[in-house]
């Protein structure tokens, strides 16, 4: 989602412990086959290979609040919240169990997990980097933003141990690991000249390195300019950036350029392969496939707020770009993928968060469409991508931002972060990806892929 200050929480946080998972209610009756505009108020459509396991509303001080991004360690999934995040146990997919709450607000705290570590991303100017900070206006040079590092050893009760502040903030984060260090490529963008610490020009990321030894001495290591002559926004900065550490690469999303970076040096990436597309309001994420050929790059027109899954609207904007990727890292555009369950003009819909399908011989991928809801869809011929399944919720009543915001693929099943409904898990029924099933992580961050073990 773009950057939105007016979304930072202020509620004075605290850490609060909490067990036992809570079923969801269902609305109205649901719908096999139906979609879109088609749905009533919170009822749930499907198609026939997509199965609602359960759904775990937000409470305490979590509700109301907006979810967002996941992550994975064993059966546990980490899913931030405006509010902090929380921790689930996800042994039983039917009926996750909340271990912790992590009362620490601060927009948007996208989350990473690595080893015994949580990483938290502020994109919200805050009185200081506590987790009982408040908002606190831009142009006070006292104002934080940055990183939080939480030990999840224990992990019904999370320890923050460390803050890195970075410039502009950080809205995502990207974990690039290292022989001795995690090296976190911070993304952040909206600068302005009354800005007391981000100000433009912000052609810029921020690597952050956590030595393994000791998370503590953690610090900004490098802020390099990816845009020297000022890319296709003029100073705006990037927004995401997914990594594939065994092929010494990553793709960005960077405002008005989608670019693949060497990354073989870690605190020094180099964009070597620059894109842009006219019908590109807003590049917010990139995926590869599993082989590395094919990258798909979202385009977030209207920023997560629009409603933009309509005819209106049309299929090439708001929707995926695939592109095919060579051997020396160029990209050339195939198509594009839309969802094609049309939505109403209540809904905030757009191209979001996913993840690809481990299936050999294909290239299969999950994605999070906010109220336009989860979509299965295939682009192995990168000319013809295509719905296979899905799975949404009628519109919000009343009219709010609401939806999936993420929906990743984790060792059997679909686990989506819906910004207010809750943390939903779903199962794929379609007797072709079973395959997949028998492919198993232990740590999973959707932007910094591994190499999957596909059979």
């Amino acid at each position: 989602m773009k950057r939105m200050r007016l979304l930072a929480v202020a509620a004075v946080g605290t850490l609060m412990l909490a067990t036992g998972g809570v079923a969801g209610a269902a609305g109205p009756k649901d719908g096999l086959g139906v979609s879109g505009t088609a749905l009533a108020p919170d009822q749930v459509g499907y198609s026939k290979n997509m199965k609602h396991m359960s759904n775990t509303p937000h409470v305490g001080p979590f509700a109301g609040q907006f979810g967002t991004d996941l992550a994975f360690q064993d059966d546990r999934a980490y899913v931030g919240n405006y509010q902090g995040f929380i921790i689930y146990d996800i042994s039983e997919p039917s009926a996750p169990k909340t271990l912790a709450q992590v009362d620490c607000p601060g927009s948007q705290n996208d989350i990473s997990v690595r080893g015994n570590l949580v990483y938290l991303s502020t994109d919200s100017s805050r009185s200081d980097d506590s987790c009982k900070s408040v908002s606190q206006s831009v142009n006070n040079p006292a104002s934080w933003e940055g990183i939080k590092i939480f030990d999840v050893s224990d992990v019904t009760a999370p320890k923050y141990i460390k803050s890195v502040e970075t410039k502009c903030g950080s809205h995502t984060h990207t974990v690039v690991p290292g022989s001795d260090a995690d090296y976190l490529y911070v993304s952040s963008y909206g600068p302005s000249a009354a800005s007391a610490d981000c100000k433009p020009p912000h052609d810029l990321i921020s690597i952050v390195k956590v030595p393994h030894a000791d998370p503590t001495t953690a610090s900004v290591v490098a802020t390099p300019v990816l845009f020297p002559a000022g890319g296709n926004t003029n100073t705006s900065g990037c927004h995401d950036i997914t990594a594939y550490p065994s092929k010494k690469i990553a793709a960005g999303a960077c405002m008005g350029d989608g670019v693949i970076m060497d990354i073989s040096n870690p605190e020094a990436p180099k964009v070597i392969e620059t894109v842009r597309d006219t019908n590109f309001a807003f590049w917010h994420s990139a995926t590869f496939n599993a082989d590395a050929s094919k990258v798909v790059f979202t385009d977030e027109l209207g920023g997560g707020a629009g409603a933009t899954c309509t005819a209106e609207v049309g299929p090439n904007r708001g929707a995926n770009a695939i592109y095919d990727l060579s051997a020396s890292n160029d990209l050339t555009f195939k198509s594009y993928y839309k969802i094609p369950r049309l939505q109403n003009t209540t809904e905030n819909c757009v191209a979001h968060n996913g993840s690809i399908i481990p299936v050999k011989g294909r290239d299969v991928m999950v994605q999070s469409w906010y109220q336009g809801g989860v979509s299965l869809w295939e682009f192995t011929d990168s000319t013809a991508p295509k719905e296979l399944d899905y799975f949404e919720r009628g519109p919000l009543v009343p009219t709010n931002l609401g939806g999936t915001w993420s929906a990743y693929y984790y060792n059997g099943f679909v686990y989506s972060s819906d910004i207010q409904k809750g943390f939903d898990v779903l199962m794929l029924k379609d007797p072709t990806l079973r395959k997949a099933n028998s492919v198993r992580l232990s740590e999973f961050n959707a932007q910094t892929q591994p190499v999957y073990p596909i059979k």
